[in-house]
């Protein structure tokens, strides 16, 4: 891990930074309200610089060197601009009509395989009839505009009456992030095919309990290709009352430090908007009701989780709201495990491991609340590409093959040591050998 700066130095640092960030004009309303762009900023060297500018409202969307790129409205990035960096705006979503004329409610014509809502829940549906003993799936709750949210539980009949350890996979917070629902239909035909036929695979799903929720954010994933073409759209459908600002930032709606640490804003026109109140987001709440389901007897079942983005090839584990590596509940042990595992991940598939706090700090996200409240280890992955030059958020179809299937090692290994993560830095009799 990088090192980090001595705890004091660097909240002093933020408080600076933040209260120049913080002085600016309000955000600029996202689409629909103003618009909202990527732009690239050049100077932030530091996580608290990040942190800083994350403050104004922008979205922080990729990092390289004293190179971040941001999504941002105007005003936002005059806020950063205010803060002594160097902002330029970049061209907007690609145009992959193929000279088509656009087709609403639908991925451009060089696109097409990505899958709309309805056509993904169409392939699970058929993935589901195709191996009955293997999957099934419930409607745990519905998103804003009334659109199912579905888990699907994959495991085989063998060890029926056993408390098999679970591992929890969800996709698509973000809108435009399209990739990790390809990633989520790509895991389902995994162990569809792999079942009976792979050894790696028929072990883990005799031993564990997998759950895929395949769209977290389905209203805003319609949303954003409603047109035909991309709209650059990251939060939720939700209206806030008295703005016309609409959206929140689902991934700082979480119930576990909340609004805590300048991670996430009060703004309803920011691209990082935390809502009115932790779980207001009905999205969020659906998941972590379900998530409270699984605590059976007291005990969580669910032992581990990765929650899917894209983009900028990382994988990224608790906490985000502080800086530092341990915290009240994450111990040093925790964080060896977390980072044994994490840096083994990313070994297989390419990505930069790192505390999510390394980048910048973040409040009110899934992997601090699945920790910090319920004791899941969990990290994200942030999937191809690697910059915005390469797609960002609207990587070809043609890449989608070969860039879910470099997970597969990785979702792998996290199901294998899910039982005790503590296996990883040879701590298993002392932390794992009552467990189930």
């Amino acid at each position: 891990m990088r090192p980090r700066s001595p705890g004091g130095r660097a909240a002093a640092t933020v408080a600076v930074l933040l209260s120049l960030a913080l002085a600016a004009p309000a955000a600029a309303r996202g689409p629909g309200g103003g618009g909202t762009h990527e732009y690239e900023v050049t100077g932030p060297r530091t996580a608290a610089q990040r942190t800083a500018v994350a403050a104004t409202g922008a979205s922080v969307d990729s990092i390289h060197g004293d190179r971040i790129v941001i999504t941002a409205g105007a005003e936002q990035a005059d806020r950063v601009r205010a803060l002594g960096h160097r902002v330029v705006r970049l061209p907007g979503p690609p145009d992959r009509s193929g000279g088509r004329q656009p087709k609403p409610h639908t991925f451009p014509a060089q696109d097409a395989k990505y899958h709309t809502y309805a056509e993904a829940m169409a392939e699970i549906d058929a993935g589901i009839a195709a191996h009955p003993s293997l999957m099934s799936k419930q409607v745990i709750g519905r998103s804003h505009e009334g659109r199912d949210i579905i888990a699907v539980k994959v495991t085989s009949g063998v060890n029926p009456g056993a408390a098999k350890p679970e591992v929890l996979f969800t996709h698509h917070q973000h809108a435009r992030e399209h990739l990790t629902v390809e990633m989520a239909l790509y895991l389902l035909k995994e162990f569809g095919k792999g079942y009976g036929t792979d050894s790696r695979v028929t072990k883990m799903l005799d031993n564990r309990v997998v759950w895929i929720v395949p769209d977290v954010n389905p209203d805003g994933g319609e949303f954003d290709i409603a047109t035909g073409s991309y709209r650059n759209w990251r939060k939720n459908r939700q209206p806030n009352s008295g703005s016309s600002n609409v959206g929140t930032d689902l991934n700082r709606n979480w119930n576990y430090k909340w609004a805590c640490c300048g991670g996430s804003s009060g703004s309803t026109g920011s691209e990082t908007y935390r809502g009115r109140a932790a779980e207001s987001a009905p999205e969020v709440k659906v998941v972590a009701d379900f998530v409270r389901t699984r605590k059976i007897d007291g005990k969580q079942r669910i032992k581990a989780a990765i929650d899917f983005h894209t983009y900028s090839e990382l994988v990224m584990w608790p906490f985000g709201w502080t800086y530092d590596d341990t915290a009240p509940g994450l111990t040093q042990d925790d964080h060896d495990a977390f980072a044994k595992v994490g840096k083994s991940m990313a070994a297989s598939n390419g990505y930069t491991p790192e505390q999510s706090s390394d980048l910048y700090i973040t409040d009110g996200t899934i992997d601090d609340w699945l920790w910090g409240d319920q004791k899941i280890f969990a990290y994200t992955f942030e999937m191809y590409p690697s910059s915005a030059a390469q797609g960002g958020f609207y990587p070809p179809a043609s890449v989608i093959d070969r860039e879910t299937a470099r997970n597969r090692d990785a979702v792998l290994q996290l199901l294998e040591n899910a039982d005790c993560m503590y296996r990883s830095i040879g701590k298993e009799q002392q932390y794992c050998s009552t467990a189930e």
